[in-house]
């Protein structure tokens, strides 16, 4: 009788709930920076949101997503812009894209700041000889191909990481040992 009160107070013990994670991340897409915001169960942030900042705090603008999770903005200035967006249920989204990554977006040296003088549209030429329209329609092929891409990843690192694996053996682990204990105290009994 004490070793099925025993089992039954384990099996009443709380599981761990099966939550998932918030994916964030940005990248350069053309003269903008694009984003990707959904969470680990594949569920995708639509209409949602993000707020960015500049290094010291100060806001520099606003998007929203669309209803695939993805998002757009056009950096003004070569400095580090942080992403931010509140989810709910303390599902918060915070990633930084470093400056000199915006100021290759922006077709600057990266780590030269340019003077306030210079115009963007003299910035502008020193770019490529691709026109705008060439670029544009590139980039937006480059990530429409990249997009699902990046979905499944994140989606087989959250269902396959180590600890999940680990937990997953330990589990199975531990139903044997109780009923080997099980299958012992029964043998010492009889």
């Amino acid at each position: 009788m004490k070793h099925i009160l025993l089992i039954l107070a384990l099996m009443a013990q709380p599981v761990p709930a099966l939550a998932h994670k918030v994916i964030v991340g940005v990248f350069a897409a053309g003269e903008a920076i694009e984003g990707e915001l959904g969470f680990s169960n594949g569920d995708m942030a639509a209409g949602q949101e993000v707020v960015v900042y500049g290094p010291e705090g100060q806001e520099l603008g606003r998007t929203v997503t669309d209803t695939d999770g993805f998002f757009l903005f056009t950096p003004t200035q070569p400095i580090a812009h942080r992403f931010k967006a509140n989810l709910g249920a303390g599902h918060v989204a915070d990633v930084t894209m470093p400056a000199d990554d915006v100021a290759t977006i922006l077709g600057m040296t990266p780590g030269v700041a340019v003077p306030a003088a210079v115009p963007q549209a003299e910035s502008a030429t020193l770019r490529t000889a691709l026109s705008d329209a060439e670029r544009a329609a590139i980039a937006a092929a480059v990530r429409d191909e990249i997009r699902p891409l990046r979905r499944e990843i994140a989606a087989y690192r959250e269902k396959n990481d180590l600890q999940t694996i680990l937990g997953g053996i330990g589990y199975v682990l531990g139903l044997f040992g109780i009923g080997f204990y099980i299958a012992a105290r029964k043998k010492l009994s009889a």
